[in-house]
């Protein structure tokens, strides 16, 4: 069956039903814990966890490379859960992260603000004020996360195939149509087709993650396209030194079978001169 996505916003009840959807269809979930499990086998600390995860970022250069950096990982672990199929992704940016794949159901949890800043202090057992701060905070960060990223407006019902008010509808009947929604017939792809492009787009997230970490590549202004396993590199570079890097990145990748390079350098900007 499809792999099932699911955007949410704090508060909306989004949790309960996913687990139970998730139980009805034998679906793996992947969420903050299962990511939580596995982040040390993806050299990735708790601390680097809080920070990236589902954050927008601090506009600081170098730590921005660093949040960048943790971010990709924590997207490799939510494509290799993808590629073993029967999969609720929770949060994290899912349906962006695969693009191309059409057995992809994509589902939203809203309900109205001051209804979720309500749900929130019960559960949590906070003041209403507090509740509040951290619902819209919430908000805010998780905005900014699909913004700045993905270049998508987290709330634009246009990019979901279904999207539940559980201020209007009950738990049951949300868990309802999750579990019918993904057996749809539109959203039917060959396994084959779909594991392929997987493959693809976790070589592409491991070249991105090593241009990261690589010490010798001062900018990372170039594009990763990767079909079949072929790579190809484009745009720019400011010395042969970070085109043989880029190049050595790719080449170490696993899965990688042929790269073409069309990468051009570009002379770095002239540093302003005293008069």
């Amino acid at each position: 069956m499809a792999i099932i996505t699911i955007s949410r916003e704090m508060g909306s009840g989004g949790i309960p039903i996913v687990h139970q959807a998730a139980d009805e269809l034998g679906y793996t979930l992947v969420d903050g814990d299962t990511i939580k499990d596995v982040a040390a086998d993806y050299g990735l600390s708790f601390e680097a966890l809080q920070q990236a995860d589902e954050k927008p970022p601090a506009f600081v250069e170098k730590l921005d490379r660093q949040i960048e950096l943790n971010m990709n990982r924590i997207q490799l672990i939510v494509l290799e859960y993808a590629l073993k199929g029967d999969v609720m992704i929770y949060g994290r940016g899912g349906q962006d992260l695969l693009p191309g794949i059409n057995s992809v159901f994509r589902v939203r949890v809203i309900a109205p603000f001051e209804e979720r800043v309500e749900r929130w202090a019960e559960r949590e057992w906070i003041d209403p004020d507090l509740a509040r701060s951290l619902v819209r905070k919430s908000d805010q960060q998780r905005a900014g996360f699909i913004k700045y990223y993905f270049d998508r407006n987290w709330a634009n019902p246009i990019d979901y195939d279904l999207v539940i008010n559980t201020s209007r509808l009950s738990h049951d009947t949300a868990v309802k149509l999750i579990v019918d929604g993904v057996k749809d017939k539109n959203l039917v792809e060959k396994k084959s087709a779909a594991k392929a492009k997987l493959k693809d787009l976790i070589i592409q997230k491991r070249i991105q993650i090593a241009r990261l970490a690589d010490d010798r590549i001062e900018d990372i202004w170039f594009h990763i396209d990767v079909e079949q396993g072929r790579v190809t590199l484009s745009g720019h570079v400011y010395s042969e030194a970070e085109r043989q890097a880029a190049l050595d990145d790719a080449r170490q990748t696993e899965g990688v079978t042929d790269i073409i390079d069309n990468l051009k350098i570009v002379g770095y900007r002239n540093e302003p001169q005293d008069h």
